[in-house]
């Protein structure tokens, strides 16, 4: 049983080290091609730190345990929203504060990504014709973050670095990276299958906690920088970014390899924490701050969670 342990944690390693390293070419890469820095960190950067839950979840789907999709999705957005939070939240040590427009905008499409999630997997399958609609609606969420932030840009004058020579050196790492993400993702999720098998415990509940905690790291070391920048509200943008995608992206992308399907422990009791957990962070930021203390009970409510988890299985 050591053996699966093993290549698990190899394998989440290498799909976490490549992700980071395929981020950042990419910038390297949109830099060069005079792309603005808001949309290097909105699309490159958002994308890229949640590259392994999109790919883990393709391949999920076609080694025909689809279950795996939701539970790492539900898991990595619960995970997003208490863990990485409260983890921002305590090492800021003072009040992280937001603007009006975060609180308007950003905040509101939390609610909605996360309900179109929960009307895609009520009733425990999520196909293709209903994924359409998901990828729509983020379509339309990136052209207004886009056609919202141009004017800004425009009023700031913002002038890119001149382009120099081709970064060659970027786009091998890219194309390395992209390799170590499949190959990474699909030995995690392989050796996940083994882990959940030897211990008689559903894919489901393994990709809810362990998965969904481990293709999270990315987000979390992206938004411990933006914080050391001093770019609190930045990194709770980020999170919220992240769990949009997560909700919308994911399961949209993956349910065309095959239909998905939500099992009733998920259903019953990890669909309704994360509707709860994107609620409550709706309610509890409309102060227009986030405090250690407010930092601290997202963690405890996170822990209480992975209890409940363990006692329930």
């Amino acid at each position: 049983m050591l053996v699966p342990y093993l290549v698990f944690l190899v394998a989440l390693g290498i799909l976490i080290f490549s992700a980071r390293k395929f981020t950042q070419s990419a910038e390297t890469l949109g830099t060069f091609f005079g792309m603005p820095s808001f949309v290097i960190g909105v699309f490159i950067v958002g994308i890229g730190t949640s590259l392994p839950e999109l790919v883990s979840a393709i391949l999920a789907v076609n080694q025909g345990v689809s279950e795996i999709v939701p539970g790492n999705v539900f898991g990595s957005n619960i995970s997003n929203i208490l863990l990485i939070t409260g983890t921002l939240a305590l090492l800021h040590k003072i009040d992280i504060h937001l603007s009006s427009k975060y609180i308007f905008i950003d905040l509101h499409y939390l609610l909605g990504s996360v309900f179109v999630l929960v009307l895609f997997a009520y009733d425990g399958v999520i196909e293709w014709h209903e994924s359409v609609v998901g990828l729509i609606i983020f379509l339309v969420y990136s052209i207004y973050l886009v056609k919202d932030e141009a004017p800004e840009l425009q009023q700031k004058n913002l002038k890119f670095p001149k382009q120099g020579s081709f970064p060659i050196k970027s786009l091998g790492l890219l194309l390395l990276a992209g390799v170590g993400i499949y190959f990474g993702a699909d030995y995690t999720i392989s050796s996940l299958q083994d882990i959940a098998h030897g211990l008689s415990i559903p894919n489901s509940v393994i990709a809810l906690t362990v998965l969904s905690i481990g293709t999270t790291l990315p987000e979390l070391v992206v938004n411990i920088t933006a914080i050391r920048q001093g770019k609190a509200e930045m990194a709770l943008g980020n999170v919220l970014g992240s769990c949009v995608f997560n909700s919308l992206m994911v399961p949209s992308v993956a349910s065309f390899f095959g239909p998905i399907t939500v099992p009733d422990n998920l259903l019953h009791f990890s669909l309704p924490v994360m509707a709860g957990a994107a609620l409550f962070f709706y309610l509890i930021t409309h102060d227009k701050r986030v405090s250690r203390w407010e930092g601290m009970l997202f963690i405890m409510i996170y822990v209480l969670f992975l209890v409940k988890i363990v006692v329930r299985n």
